[in-house]
This record gives C-alpha cells, sequence and structure tokens, in this order.
C-alpha cells in the first residue's frame, strides 16, 4: 500500500507561483510514476504533469513551459514547481502513483494511489 500526501497548496495573484509537494510511503519510490492531476469545480479531473520512473518528465499542453515536475527519491518526495500561475489553473491538485508503469501516464483510471489533494487558488 502506498500513501500519498500532498502539501503547499494555497492562494497566490496571478502571475505568482507555488511549489506543490506530495510525499509517499513505501521502500520503492524510485519504482514509483508519480503523476499529478488537477480538478476545478464542476470539471473532470486532468492530467498536468508525470514522472516516470524509468525517466522522463511529460505536461499538459496547458502547463507546459511553465510548470516542472521533479522528484527526490531520496526524500520519496515528488514536487511541482508552478509558475506564472493563471485564475484557470484554479483546482484542487493530486498526486497519484503508479509503481513500474509508464503507458498511458495521463489517464487517472491508470493510478491506483491517490493523494487527499491540496487547493490552489489564483486571484486575478
Amino acid at each position: 500500500q502506498v500513501q500519498l500526501v500532498e502539501s503547499g497548496g494555497g492562494l497566490v495573484q496571478a502571475g505568482g507561483s507555488l511549489r506543490l509537494s506530495c510525499a509517499a510511503s513505501g521502500r520503492t519510490f524510485s519504482s514509483y510514476t508519480m503523476g499529478w492531476f488537477r480538478q476545478a469545480p464542476g470539471k473532470e479531473r486532468e492530467f498536468v504533469a508525470v514522472s516516470i520512473w524509468s525517466g522522463g518528465e511529460y505536461y499538459a499542453d496547458s502547463v507546459k513551459g511553465r510548470f516542472t515536475i521533479s522528484r527526490d527519491n531520496v526524500k520519496k518526495t515528488v514536487y511541482l514547481q508552478m509558475n506564472s500561475l493563471k485564475p484557470e489553473d484554479t483546482a484542487v491538485y493530486y498526486c497519484a502513483a503508479n509503481p513500474y508503469y509508464s503507458g498511458s501516464y495521463y489517464l487517472s483510471s491508470v493510478y491506483p494511489y491517490w493523494g487527499q489533494g491540496t487547493q490552489v487558488t489564483v486571484s486575478s
């Protein structure tokens, strides 16, 4: 079983930055593909970014060039650095994990483990 705990959300003005963290339990964090998703009110949960366990980072077009995903396998933590935030980035952000996975990483249904979410609100 993998437990995920997000932190770092908050209220920020448009153009500002936030860094989200997701701490994971388990002994084999380096083998987890770690994804970030978000869900705005009344909308479907959508893919934001992923760090593939075997290497590679991928982003949704809407955040490419503004967000950066990174991971620290010693600290068992994945980060999402969010710059140039826009009001449309407002959502609950979730991290998700799937051990040894490198397939359709943009689909929320492939992730068996999820955090509780952290709210990000960007004011205009």
